[in-house]
């Protein structure tokens, strides 16, 4: 079987293309050696799974370690049934030695006599039995919930002092989230998530990161070499661009063009390849993309995404900044500072399941009616088109958005994506605590000449609450930047006035210069 890009479970390297999985965890060996206790947690389909298999079967083939991975999801459909949830992670765990370890390495019989214990003095009789120091990795943790997640870990904390000799010599956490996390879901109070955790033994918190540029560039090239169809530079660049290194979405995107696109394999893999694979990827929605969308509606996502989308996210306080650390685990978030949604695609994916519910109500666009004769977009028409709906029927649409901080920038965007989805892109940015949302809107067309052309219009959104300067004067300094980065000469500013009822007035155009020189359209809505 040829190998090809995995979006789907562990990855194995006969099968799949794939970066060394060794190298995703490098600073896990010495803290084995060290018979530490410690957590590993990446967002969802990072190779979290993968790089702990290999690391298992590299210290079994050392031959000093009993290492086994395990999971822990069977357990979590059973809730506080906590000596339910113990029996089926010990039946898990055996039937994963008998997978994994040779005879004399294996568990004895477990005693399942009662509720209380059951891990802690199955683990306990499994090392006294075991010739080699053992090393349990627990994987999909966080599946556990409430009394049963409770049990297990205290039960990990109280045999810890025992090791190695009578308890594992090491045990590694595995889930989504930091072991601080752990608290939240075993029925902590969220408002106090500092807190002692139920495991607080552990030594560090490891982090399976995401891939750099020269990985993505390793991970094509196995293409590359399997099949002789290069990938353009261009290519690599936006491929990068869009993904952030974020592993499923640049499996998901090579196997989208590989084999969804079906491009040949004579053919070299463009920019143009990868522009139309990644636009394919947010309108379908694959589960990944959409099991994050999903998390939208958590009260402690909402607090830092929705000020996040309307740039004025301020990230203070403790109630914040545990926020935000569970939706960087979730990997909404980049790990990095500034906060910020963690790629462009996810970004994308965010905005349009917000602004889905506007876009249904919307009807669709006449064939041809924002087109001009040469196939670019009508731009005045289109704005003008968008104040008179925003007039008669802005405030109730902006009612009816799930976060109503950034309501009238999801009615405009969802307004746009009608209009231009099928045609062209809609590229969006977030100004950090700067109260402004960035837009370039890319429309292929035709020149007179028969060569292909990329109309670009560059928009900003701000909002003027009540207790706010007019926001004018800020926003067309702002929007200068943006059309120095983009080099163009013209831009559009829509300020959305939201100090009492919305849509309120009719809107209105007038002509602006920014402080460089830069013509600008002002639409006051």
């Amino acid at each position: 079987m040829k190998r090809h890009f995995n979006v789907a479970g562990p990855c194995r390297p006969d099968w799949h293309y794939m970066i060394p999985a060794e190298r995703r965890l490098p600073e896990a060996l010495p803290l084995l050696e060290q018979r530490g206790y410690f957590v590993v947690h990446a967002p969802r389909q990072t190779g979290k799974t993968t790089a702990l298999r290999a690391l298992a079967q590299r210290l079994r083939d050392s031959g000093k370690y009993a290492a086994l991975l395990f999971s822990c999801e069977e357990g979590g459909a059973l809730g506080d049934d906590y000596g339910a949830a113990q029996r089926a992670l010990l039946g898990e765990l055996r039937r994963a030695a008998q997978a994994d370890l040779p005879p004399d390495l294996q568990p004895p019989p477990f005693s399942f006599a009662t509720d209380e214990g059951l891990v802690g003095a199955a683990l306990a009789t499994w090392t006294q039995a075991c010739p080699r120091p053992l090393v349990l990795m627990f994987d999909e943790i966080d599946a556990l919930r409430g009394q049963s997640l409770v049990s297990v870990l205290r039960q990990l904390r109280a045999g810890h002092t025992r090791r190695p000799e009578g308890f594992p010599s090491s045990v590694i956490l595995c889930g989504i989230r930091d072991v601080r996390e752990y608290k939240a879901a075993s029925g902590g109070d969220l408002e106090r998530l500092g807190t002692a955790s139920p495991f607080n033994i552990k030594v560090d918190s490891l982090r399976v990161g995401d891939f750099r540029e020269d990985e993505i560039r390793e991970l094509y090239a196995q293409h590359t070499a399997d099949t002789g169809q290069a990938f353009t530079e261009q290519a690599l660049a936006r491929a990068w661009e869009v993904t952030a290194g974020q592993p499923w979405l640049v499996n998901a995107l090579g196997r989208e063009i590989v084999e969804k696109l079906s491009v040949p394999v004579t053919a070299p893999i463009t920019a143009a390849h990868v522009e139309q694979a990644r636009e394919r990827l947010i309108h379908a929605r694959a589960t990944h993309l959409d099991s994050l969308a999903h998390k939208l509606t958590e009260p402690r996502v909402r607090r830092v995404i929705e000020p996040l989308l309307a740039g004025t996210y301020a990230g203070e306080g403790h109630a914040y900044e545990d926020d935000l650390g569970y939706v960087r685990d979730l990997g909404l978030v980049a790990p990095d500072a500034p906060p910020r949604i963690a790629n462009p695609i996810y970004r994308e994916v965010i905005t349009r399941v917000l602004s889905a519910s506007a876009e249904l109500k919307l009807p669709p666009p006449a064939p041809g009616a924002f087109l001009l004769p040469d196939g670019r977009l009508a731009w005045r028409r289109l704005l003008r088109a968008f104040a008179a709906f925003w007039r008669e029927h802005g405030e109730i649409l902006a009612a009816g958005m799930p976060y109503p901080e950034i309501a009238p920038q999801l009615v405009l965007m969802a307004f746009l994506q009608r209009v231009v989805n099928g045609g062209g892109f809609i590229d969006r940015e977030y100004g950090v605590g700067r109260g402004r949302i960035d837009l370039l809107v890319r429309f292929p067309y035709r020149k007179a000449d028969g060569a292909p052309g990329v109309q670009r219009r560059a928009m900003e959104i701000k909002v003027w609450r009540s207790g706010q300067k007019n926001p004018r004067t800020a926003g067309l300094a702002q929007l200068d930047e943006y059309l120095t980065r983009l080099r163009l000469r013209r831009g559009t500013l829509v300020l959305f006035d939201a100090r009492g009822r919305l849509a309120r007035k009719a809107p209105r155009f007038e002509e602006r210069v920014t402080p460089e020189g830069r013509g600008v359209t002002v639409l006051w809505a």
